[in-house]
C-alpha cells in the first residue's frame, strides 16, 4: 500500500485516506463485512437448496427402484405397464434434478438405491415381492409414493431459488398424480377381488 498526497492506494486503486478525511475506517469494514456475510448467506442458502434437491434425487431413485422391482413381480400386464411408466417418470425426474444440482454448483449424491428404497418404505422386502399379490404390490407402491409426497411437500417449504422451486413444484404435482393413479388402480383391483 502506498500513500501519495493523502490518498491510499490499494492494489493500484486510489482511495481517500481515512485519517485525512476524518471518516472512520469502521464503516468501510462494516461495508466489506456485510458483502462477505451476504456472499456467505447466499452460499449457505444455495448449499441448503442443493441438499434439499439431493434428498429429492434419492427419493426419485428409490421410486425408480420400487416401481421396477414391482413390475418384475406383478402378474397383470396392465399393472406392469403402469409400474414401468412410473419407473420411467422417476428416472426422468432424477435426471432433471441431477442437472439442476450441477447447474447450481453442487454434486449430485450417488445414493438412493436398494437399501435406501427399502429403508424409506418403498418395497418392504425385495425377496418377498414374489409372494405378493398385485394388490399387495400396489399398496407398497402407494406407501412409497406417500413417502415421496411428504418429501416434496417438505422441500416446497424450503427456501429454494425460483427456478429450482418451479421444478420441485412440477415434480410434486407429478408425484401426486402417480400416487392417485396407483391408489385408483389398487382400489379397482381390490373391487375385482371382492
Amino acid at each position: 500500500m502506498a500513500i501519495e498526497n493523502g490518498l491510499t492506494s490499494t492494489y493500484g486503486a486510489p482511495q481517500q485516506n481515512a485519517s485525512m478525511t476524518g471518516t472512520s475506517s469502521t464503516s468501510a469494514l462494516e461495508s466489506a463485512s456485510s458483502v462477505f456475510s451476504s456472499d456467505r448467506d447466499t452460499e449457505d442458502t444455495n448449499g441448503d437448496a442443493i441438499d434439499t434437491l439431493n434428498n429429492l434425487l434419492e427419493i426419485c431413485r428409490d421410486g425408480e427402484f420400487g416401481f421396477t422391482e414391482s413390475a418384475e413381480h406383478t402378474k397383470t400386464q396392465g399393472v406392469k405397464t403402469v409400474f414401468l411408466q412410473r419407473a420411467d417418470d422417476c428416472r426422468s425426474a432424477a435426471a432433471e434434478l441431477e442437472q439442476l444440482i450441477t447447474a447450481m454448483g453442487g454434486q449430485p449424491n450417488e445414493g438412493g438405491t436398494v437399501s435406501g428404497a427399502m429403508h424409506r418404505g418403498w418395497v418392504a422386502v425385495k425377496g418377498s415381492l414374489s409372494g405378493y399379490s398385485d394388490i399387495d404390490m400396489l399398496e407398497e407402491c402407494e406407501r412409497g409414493e406417500d413417502v415421496a409426497l411428504a418429501q416434496y411437500r417438505k422441500a416446497l417449504k424450503q427456501d429454494l431459488p425460483s427456478h429450482a422451486k418451479a421444478v420441485v413444484e412440477r415434480q410434486a404435482q407429478g408425484t401426486q398424480k402417480n400416487h392417485d393413479q396407483i391408489r385408483d388402480l389398487r382400489n379397482m383391483h381390490r373391487d375385482h377381488a371382492a
